[in-house]
């Protein structure tokens, strides 16, 4: 078995598809089918099921497919072993939900690059749901998530800053000349929300059926931007991460409401796979993340 062979099984079953796995290694699509056709020889399985013009993993393709990842990242730790005497160089995939790929990272990445110019980052956002199993699979190197602290047996988890959490509307929200807003409140109101499995919704969810409380209309976004935006409309009130609207509220563009956020709280969390090696290229990022976490909490009790 070739690792060049495994690394062209990964490409393939993250495009979909032989052909764009051949434009992205450089390779003509035949060499991709033959690649392909000589690890199912060897595994004696299919590994794709061929769909007309897309691909999909069958259920040994999938079995293999997080075995495939470990050898790979392997194969670049080797690598990296071997530099390690030299400046940090190499690849750092990063994984983070949209509010800290936006509003955490940029300038700990920015610095990062002015330090390190060779190293290349990839930042994948997603759910939080979504990292512990991409931890896992080695699709990533480390992760960002908004959560509350929490530990599992393969994770080494790291409480960062505590992030408030923010009840918002438009301006001229009736709610807004309430001192203190209540769960009875929020009866009938339209929330606008963040993706499914977004850990703060699931919180908010839980507090407001503690209370029985049923919103009139649930809207879901995966942007938000747009859930600001239609905020500002008047379309709906949205529980937000304090640093995705601080420069709205400061501009006077939203109003936060004033509520009992006791039982809904989360943290910027940083998660690694306890298996994983550290490079030279990670100790430094983590440096910096840690650096740029110090400036966080003081500006929280600020």
């Amino acid at each position: 078995m070739e690792l060049r062979h495994l690394k062209t099984f990964v490409v393939v079953a993250e495009v979909r598809g032989f052909t764009k796995a051949a434009e992205i290694l450089g390779y003509a699509q035949s060499s991709v089918t033959n690649q392909i056709q000589t690890l199912e020889e060897e595994f004696e399985q299919p590994l794709f099921d061929r769909l007309g013009k897309s691909v999909v993993l069958t259920d040994t393709g999938n079995r293999l497919l997080p075995y495939a990842h470990e050898m790979l990242r392997l194969q670049a730790n080797m690598k990296q072993l071997v530099q390690a005497s030299e400046a940090p160089s190499g690849t750092l995939t990063i994984g983070a939900p949209e509010s800290l790929a936006a509003y955490r990272l940029p300038a700990v990445i920015k610095e990062y690059k002015r330090l390190y110019p060779q190293v290349k980052i990839i930042l994948k956002p997603g759910a939080c749901w979504e990292m512990r199993s991409q931890l896992r699979s080695g699709q990533i190197d480390f992760a960002f998530t908004l959560e509350p602290p929490s530990e599992t047996a393969d994770m080494f988890t790291e409480a960062l800053v505590d992030e408030p959490l923010v009840l918002v509307t438009s301006l001229d929200h009736p709610l807004t000349v309430k001192s203190e807003v209540k769960p009875t409140d929020l009866q009938n109101e339209t929330l606008l929300n963040t993706e499914p499995g977004c850990s703060y919704r699931g919180l908010f969810e839980k507090y407001l059926q503690e209370h029985g409380i049923e919103p009139s209309v649930t809207m879901e976004f995966w942007n938000i931007e747009a859930i600001k935006n239609c905020v500002m409309s008047g379309l709906g009130i949205s529980i937000l991460p304090f640093i995705t609207v601080q420069t709205e509220l400061h501009d006077g563009k939203i109003a936060a409401l004033k509520w009992d956020a006791h039982n809904v709280r989360v943290s910027t969390l940083l998660l690694c796979h306890k298996a994983k090696w550290i490079s030279p290229a990670v100790q430094e990022f983590l440096r910096l993340v840690r650096q740029h976490a110090e400036t966080w909490n003081q500006r929280q009790e600020h």
